[in-house]
């Protein structure tokens, strides 16, 4: 689903104008990575928490070179959904 699928969607769900659900939407993803970029995680009760990963410092290989290439510690982000989320989820969703 495209982001917008989901302005459609919620534009079909709610009655409400293309744009204004559209300028919504911009300002929520705005603002998760801007707090997110912050240091700050953000916590969305019943939908799941957008978090930041530390990733340990490492080595890695650049294979067409040959050559071993030290890759520093770094932040990534990462969403953990909640227990409601998951368990909807494995209810509903079968494998193909």
């Amino acid at each position: 689903m495209t982001k917008a699928e989901i302005v459609n969607e919620i534009v079909t769900n709610t009655g409400l104008e293309k744009e204004t659900v559209l300028a919504v939407v911009e300002a929520t993803m705005e603002n998760i990575k801007t707090n997110m970029a912050k240091g700050e995680n953000v916590y969305l009760r019943g939908f799941g928490t957008f978090l930041l990963k530390k990733r340990a410092e490492k080595i890695g290989r650049n294979i067409t070179r040959n050559t071993s290439i030290k890759i520093p510690a770094h932040m990534i982000p990462a969403f953990k959904p909640c227990k409601e989320f998951t368990s909807e989820i494995k209810s509903k969703v079968k494998f193909k």
